[in-house]
C-alpha cells in the first residue's frame, strides 16, 4: 500500500507471520498503529487556479478522450480518516498485493478504475510513449517544489501546447502516479506531450 509506513508494515508482517494472514492476529490493538500514516496529500497552492485556466481551453478535448473526470479528481480534497486507513491496511497482504478477507482476496478491477476515474480501459496499450524522447524540456530541480513549478509554467497568455504539456506532466506525476512529494520530475513528460498534442 502506498501510504503504509515502514513501521506499520514491520508490525503487520511480524504479527501475521509467513502466511500474511490477518485472521491469525491475536490481541490486535489499534494503539500499536497510532500515527502510522505520517503523510497525506494536501492541496498544492496554485493548482486549482491553473486547472481552471487550462481546462477552460481543453475541456472538450479532455472529454473526448475520457480524461476530464480523472483530471478533475485532482481537485478532490479528501479528509484523512485514520481509523479507515488502519482498518483497510489490516487486511492488506504485501505478498498478494490484495486485501485478504474472510471470503478470499479482493483487489481493484478495471471496472473499478472505470467507475472511479472515468478513464478509457478498452483502448490499446500505449506504453511505448514512455520510450520516446519529448521535444519539450522542463526545469524540475531548483524551482521550489510543486508550487514553484506552477509559478514557472503557468502563463497569462492563451494556453499553448507547452503550458498544456507542463500542466499534464504535473497531473500525471503528482496525481496519477503519485511521484515524489518534494516536487515534479520529467519522467512522464513524453506522455504529457502526447496528450497535449491530441494523442
Amino acid at each position: 500500500m502506498p501510504w503504509s509506513t515502514r513501521k506499520l508494515r514491520s508490525h503487520r508482517s511480524h504479527k501475521r507471520g509467513d502466511k500474511q494472514n490477518p485472521f491469525r492476529v491475536e490481541n490486535f490493538s489499534l494503539d500499536l498503529w497510532k500515527d502510522a500514516f505520517h503523510s497525506w496529500p494536501s492541496p498544492t497552492k496554485g493548482w486549482k487556479d491553473w486547472f481552471l485556466r487550462v481546462s477552460n481551453s481543453n475541456e472538450v478535448q479532455w472529454g473526448e478522450r475520457k480524461l476530464d473526470q480523472c483530471i478533475r479528481l485532482s481537485l478532490a480534497d479528501m479528509e484523512r480518516n485514520e481509523s479507515l486507513l488502519i482498518a483497510t491496511s489490516y487486511f492488506w497482504s504485501d505478498t498478494l498485493n490484495a486485501f485478504v478477507f474472510g471470503h478470499g482476496p479482493a483487489s481493484p478491477t478495471l471496472a473499478d478504475v472505470l467507475m472511479l476515474t472515468g478513464l478509457d480501459i478498452s483502448t490499446a496499450d500505449t506504453t511505448h510513449l514512455f520510450d520516446t524522447k519529448p521535444s519539450a524540456k522542463v526545469e524540475t530541480r531548483a524551482i521550489a517544489g510543486w508550487s514553484g513549478y506552477i509559478q514557472k509554467y503557468r502563463r497569462t497568455r492563451p494556453v499553448n501546447i507547452k503550458e498544456q504539456t507542463t500542466f499534464l506532466n504535473m497531473w500525471l506525476d503528482k496525481f496519477v502516479f503519485c511521484g515524489r512529494s518534494a516536487g515534479p520530475t520529467s519522467i512522464y513528460l513524453s506522455a504529457a506531450e502526447w496528450l497535449a498534442n491530441g494523442g
